[in-house]
């Protein structure tokens, strides 16, 4: 039976006969202390809108009417695709509103309240897009003062998120001595104290918005909201990993930098918060399903068939020690022990060949997933130091392993007599070995992903290599791989440009030169700069200077230095690429494109050059600085550097 909808209440009617002919009204969506919201439909342009309306009550008092439309006229002036536009600001007689574009959508605290904390990869994309939206607010001059979760949407059909709700927006600097504004939860300390704010106040309340969105829970809760605002002034917030979710480091360093007491200590400005995150946002990039697959179950020898596998190896090369002799009895054990697990790692490299996928594919996807597991080690084990049951049984197992080494020669050599008399000891010792350091690993295995980390070093390596040539010569028809977002920009502009250059006539190729080593140095000398940024940026970060102390001016201009490197070696790549583009359309001669890849050689050498210089450096202030591991970060932003 189809239940019928409640019926509209008066101020809804009064205000539908007021704006009758211009805007119909379906039905509310929301109310607060200033102001319900209403979806309509503007008749003239025939498109769904939202309007704010100020409740005639309210209207009545001329100070809150005039505040209401010279907020309202403020927040107009901000066009931001991450800023919810207004559309018009009006008044009919007793009724005051404004009309904002219609987003289909629900909010953050609605999407955390239905579905639980934001994914770590979304969460930084939502927040990136908010500091944004505030950075453009920011540069015309206001804050918006009640940042939160309600007035955050986030659009259905892309995901985008939009700031909505300037009405208690201020010029930087206004201090309001009658008036505190805001929400409890996500007010600042100086604008619960009713100081002058700027851009840090709103930093602070999205930071606490991002504690909400990746835990679920606020940083301060209250029996009242004067409980909770004086906890936001006195008591240090929370830090995300305290609360045991699952969340990047650099993200959760981020957060808690917003949510300091001292404006000082948070980031300079939401540009730069906004850069941040979209660094963070880039490293947390999802895995193709394939890849995922792989690095966690097809690229390791630890499942059920490796155990029957092996059994039914001993079982036959026992068959073949009776039949044949124990020699060729070892030797099938031997062989098979090899061929096996090659065959099946052949196999899996195959799988991903048809994918499209390339052995370069693998170094950032076991990266990812070591980077993963250890943060989900360091929430199940936050203490970093080893037990003293763990030393022991590593010193045991070293032990035996120093015995096992002195005897090994002797046992090859084949003087058995030598150890006769002390063969019952030596085998209780390797037996004790085997065990205590089977014992050993397993709780270093708690502290370290040493199963991952010993199966990318061999699958990125020498081995691993070979392994993926061979698959790639067995493979067919390839599948261009649906699914790259996690190759870094100069790993997929060096793969688009190895294949162009593999796909030109031979005599071409050797006219062009050896353009693969090329791009390889290239994508080389952007992964070491790439690091070397972020190494700079994490230091700064971590001495909370990222824009204010001019100490720390070098040391800034180092990091942006790097920053224009990265792009220099980047658009070489793409350079190459373009070329290559236009030699396959005839666009171009070999004789041109000679030339661009003479240029990016160029580019390669220089950055090899300073990234030596900076390598001398850091090993000079290493070694003329020696210190407590607690000092790297200040040797690491010392303003010393030759770029």
């Amino acid at each position: 039976m189809p239940t019928t909808p409640p019926a509209p209440d008066a101020l809804f009617l009064d205000f539908q006969e007021g704006i009758a002919g211009r805007y119909s009204l379906d039905r509310e969506l929301g109310r607060g202390g200033m102001g319900v919201v209403y979806l309509a439909r503007e008749v003239h342009l025939d498109r769904l809108v939202a309007i704010k309306l100020l409740p005639p009550t309210l209207a009545e008092r001329p100070d809150l009417r005039a505040r209401f439309l010279r907020e309202a006229r403020l927040a107009a002036k901000l066009t931001h695709p991450h800023i919810v536009p207004i559309h018009a600001v009006e008044e009919s007689g007793a009724f005051v509103f404004y009309v904002m574009a219609y987003v289909d959508g629900e909010t953050l605290a609605d999407r955390v309240e239905r579905r639980g904390p934001l994914p770590a990869t979304d969460a930084a994309r939502v927040l990136r897009e908010v500091a944004w939206a505030l950075a453009f607010a920011h540069a015309q001059g206001f804050v918006h003062r009640d940042i939160k979760p309600d007035n955050i949407l986030l659009e259905s059909s892309t995901g985008r998120a939009l700031v909505t709700d300037f009405g208690i927006a201020a010029a930087m600097g206004d201090v309001l001595e009658d008036r505190i504004v805001g929400t409890p939860e996500f007010m600042s300390p100086e604008q619960v104290l009713g100081q002058a704010l700027d851009a840090r106040s709103d930093l602070y309340a999205l930071g606490a918005t991002a504690f909400y969105a990746l835990t679920g829970r606020l940083p301060f809760r209250g029996e009242t909201p004067t409980e909770v605002m004086a906890r936001q002034v006195s008591d240090p917030a929370p830090a995300v990993a305290s609360t045991g979710v699952t969340v990047p480091r650099k993200l959760a360093a981020l957060v808690d930098r917003c949510l300091a007491k001292d404006p000082a200590h948070r980031p300079a400005t939401a540009q730069v918060l906004g850069e941040q995150l979209n660094s963070a946002h880039d490293q947390r990039r999802e895995l193709p399903v394939a890849l995922r697959a792989f690095v966690r179950r097809h690229a390791r020898l630890d499942g059920g068939g490796t155990v029957f596998t092996g059994i039914g190896l001993l079982i036959a090369s026992s068959v073949v020690a009776t039949k044949a002799g124990a020699a060729w009895g070892g030797a099938t054990f031997l062989y098979g022990a090899i061929t096996l697990p090659a065959i099946y790692f052949i196999t899996s490299a195959r799988r991903l060949a048809e994918l499209g996928f390339t052995h370069q594919d693998l170094a950032p996807a076991f990266a990812s997933e070591m980077e993963r597991a250890r943060e989900e080690l360091q929430v199940a084990h936050a203490h970093s130091r080893p037990t003293i049951v763990e030393r022991l049984l590593g010193g045991a197992a070293y032990l035996s392993a120093l015995v096992v080494a002195a005897t090994a020669p002797i046992v090859i050599l084949g003087d058995y007599w030598v150890l006769k008399d002390f063969f019952g000891p030596l085998a209780m010792g390797v037996a004790t070995g085997i065990l205590t350091g089977a014992g050993w690993l397993a709780l270093l295995q708690r502290r370290r992903d040493l199963d991952t980390t010993f199966w990318s070093t061999l699958w990125t390596g020498p081995i691993g290599r070979g392994l993926f040539a061979i698959a790639r010569r067995t493979v067919g028809r390839v599948t261009s791989a649906t699914a790259v977002t996690h190759r870094a920009t100069e790993l997929s502009l060096g793969l688009a440009a190895a294949e162009l250059f593999e796909a030109l006539p031979r005599a071409t190729r050797a006219a062009l030169g050896d353009v693969p080593d090329v791009l390889q140095r290239l994508q080389q000398d952007v992964t070491v700069l790439r690091r070397k940024h972020d190494e700079v940026a994490a230091a700064l970060d971590a001495a909370g200077q990222d824009g204010t102390d001019e100490r720390y001016a070098p040391v800034r201009a180092t990091r942006d230095d790097l920053s224009a490197r990265i792009k220099d070696a980047v658009s070489a790549m793409e350079t190459i690429r373009l070329q290559l583009l236009r030699l396959h359309a005839g666009a171009v001669t070999p004789h041109s494109v000679t030339t661009h890849i003479g240029l990016a050689r160029d580019v390669s050498d220089q950055v090899a050059r300073l990234i030596a210089a900076q390598d001398e450096v850091d090993q000079s202030l290493a070694g003329r600085r020696p210190g407590p591991a607690g000092r790297r970060v200040e040797l690491a932003v010392t303003p010393t550097s030759p770029w």
